[in-house]
């Protein structure tokens, strides 16, 4: 047997007074905002009468805290699985907007020559890889019920392509991944198509003053 479900989450918004993109860094938490859009993933999981029967997080603290309430709803503990980590990138530290961006910087445009790779960062392939296995993984790691894996916009999007057969270099502005949404999967034949969407937080988002890394 395997899972009836997973459940792609992406963390609530994090503490970020200076609008830096924070990618790996450590010590960017959620905001009391991002708390709120955490927990409501959480009742949406609940509200869905599915059965939980397993929650992984990325091992990033907003991705831990952002699994936090799910784990309270159900009673379970929160696995940790570095696959689900957000990509290394070559801007991590730096403002990305205003007059000092760091896209204003010709120091920094080396970064940029290549974004169909990305050259700033983990390759496209290498994140959909990885992904894709941890959520083969976490499908045949339980006995029936669902999985809820809490992760980052950028690899939940780049699962949401590579499923969906489209070029996975995208325009990052475009991505349908809001903050503390939720995407399932199911499993069809051999692998896992997509079948559903929901933003839980959506009315949360307009007070959101930090959208996470670009």
């Amino acid at each position: 047997m395997a899972a009836s479900q997973v459940h792609l989450v992406r963390h609530g918004e994090v503490y970020n007074p200076e609008r830096v993109l924070y990618g790996r860094l450590p010590g960017f938490g959620l905001s009391d905002l991002g708390q709120a859009m955490a927990e409501a993933a959480a009742a949406d999981l609940v509200q869905r009468g599915r059965p939980v029967v397993r929650i992984v997080s990325s091992p990033l603290q907003r991705t831990r805290e952002s699994a936090a309430p799910i784990a309270a709803a159900f009673g379970l503990p929160v696995d940790i699985d570095p696959r689900l980590i957000e990509p290394a990138n070559f801007f991590e530290g730096k403002r990305m907007r205003g007059p000092d961006g760091a896209l204003r910087d010709p120091r920094n445009w080396r970064a940029l020559v290549n974004p169909l790779r990305p050259s700033w960062g983990e390759p496209f392939q290498s994140i959909a890889g990885r992904m894709l296995a941890a959520i083969d993984d976490a499908y045949h790691s339980v006995d029936g019920g669902d999985v809820v894996l809490v992760s980052h916009q950028l690899p939940i999007w780049t699962v949401h392509r590579a499923l969906g057969g489209e070029r996975l270099a995208h325009d990052p502005r475009k991505r349908r991944c809001g903050l503390s949404s939720i995407t399932a999967l199911s499993w069809r034949g051999d692998g896992p198509v997509e079948v559903g969407y929901s933003n839980p937080a959506v009315e949360l988002q307009a007070g959101a003053t930090d959208v996470g890394a670009v």
